[in-house]
């Protein structure tokens, strides 16, 4: 298991070597969108995208396969609505899915073709790369 600051770097690694692949680029709607109905403000750092997809990434290469609605909630949160008690919501479905297909297109993820398995999951290409970053 990875510790906050290690798995921080990780993810760090990951985006900076994302960044060179071509598939795998923002979309120009990204600038001005938020990661979720929780959050109030879009993200401040501007390769968001990367350190998303790298996270993205790594979370298919521990639990995979899995589809968009159980990342939906790993990547969801809670919202303050005033005085009233919060709620906990899902994340941007729309952001994971653009995810989901620039990696697929990559070729670091694919479909799960298993019996009775939904969602994608890591290829032996995708292995190779978040191994290498250790």
């Amino acid at each position: 298991m990875l510790h906050n600051s290690s798995l921080q770097k990780v993810i760090e690694k990951a985006s900076a070597e994302l960044k060179k692949i071509p598939s795998i680029k923002p979309p120009e709607w990204s600038k001005y969108c938020k990661t979720g109905m929780h959050k109030e403000r879009p993200p401040v750092a501007l390769d968001w995208w990367y350190a998303r997809s790298a996270s993205i990434l790594r979370k298919i290469y521990l639990l995979g396969p899995i589809g968009t609605e159980k990342l939906r909630r790993k990547y969801g949160g809670r919202k303050n609505r005033g005085h009233k008690p919060e709620h906990v919501y899902k994340g941007s479905g729309s952001i994971i899915r653009k995810i989901l297909q620039q990696l697929e297109a990559s070729g670091l993820i694919e479909k799960a073709n298993r019996k009775g398995h939904k969602g994608r999951m890591v290829t032996a290409k995708g292995r190779s790369f978040l191994d290498k970053l250790r």
